[in-house]
């Protein structure tokens, strides 16, 4: 069992964040051992990882053509958690939680760019559906430049029962949505324990998920577009959560 992981961003940040076992990291023959490369070189040697040198044919089969640097690796599988995991961030927490909730967000790419930007934002824990949404997989990990080794991801069956969850231990969810009953996002109230919800590309927020918010945020739009893209959307909502934290 286990994946294959490559981009240097990536593999350094998974090597520093020591959550997943490496088993073996792939370098292509003719890459320079400097900047990037030189780091992700000296964290395997200090964690006993076996560097092995290939034709760079081997390292485009391994990764499936995409653009890996010159660098890929053989790794455990994502280390998700159990949300009761996340729960007991509630209790150590110096300051008011703060989550992030994704209902069926697919494209690796925007999942990579929230995870991002929700380790950037200092979230304490991601909440991802089990299916019919992306996972955290190479591809993802790669768009979050490995911050997604970083931050704390749960994966659950059902997401309204989640937020359920998160509802009895004290945590107020936001649903960020362009509705006409939604309050402007700079005039909510974001600084308590929260968990933003934000909805898939093109669909927004399940009926019943939409339903289990506490109340709904929206972002202003004044040209002929009529929504953003979900994770741009996300950043901002997530941005201005931590822009209120650090005003108290």
């Amino acid at each position: 069992m286990g994946e294959i992981l490559y981009g240097r961003q990536p593999l350094r940040e998974a090597l520093r964040a020591g959550r997943r076992q490496v088993y073996r990291l792939f370098l292509a023959e003719g890459v320079r051992r400097r900047g990037i490369v030189a780091q992700v070189l000296a964290l395997a040697e200090q964690a006993g990882v076996p560097v092995q040198v290939v034709q760079r044919a081997e390292i485009e089969r391994l990764s499936g053509g995409v653009h890996h640097q010159g660098l890929a690796a053989e790794v455990s599988d994502y280390p998700y958690l159990d949300l009761h995991d996340l729960l007991d961030r509630l209790q150590t927490a110096a300051e008011p939680p703060l989550f992030l909730l994704l209902d069926h967000v697919q494209d690796p790419q925007n999942l990579g760019s929230m995870l991002r930007t929700a380790e950037a934002g200092g979230v304490q824990g991601v909440v991802l559906p089990r299916r019919r949404a992306a996972g955290v997989t190479p591809a993802a990990v790669r768009a979050s430049a490995g911050a997604a080794e970083h931050i704390a991801v749960a994966q659950v069956t059902n997401l309204a029962r989640a937020m359920a969850t998160l509802k009895e231990a004290g945590v107020w969810l936001v649903g960020l949505e362009a509705l006409p009953q939604a309050v402007l996002y700079s005039q909510a109230d974001l600084s308590g324990p929260l968990g933003l919800v934000v909805g898939s590309e093109g669909q927004g927020l399940a009926r019943l998920v939409r339903d289990s918010c506490d109340f709904l945020i929206r972002l202003p739009l004044r040209g002929r577009v009529g929504s953003l893209n979900a994770a741009v959307a996300g950043a901002i909502a997530l941005y201005e959560a931590l822009r209120q934290r650090e005003a108290l």
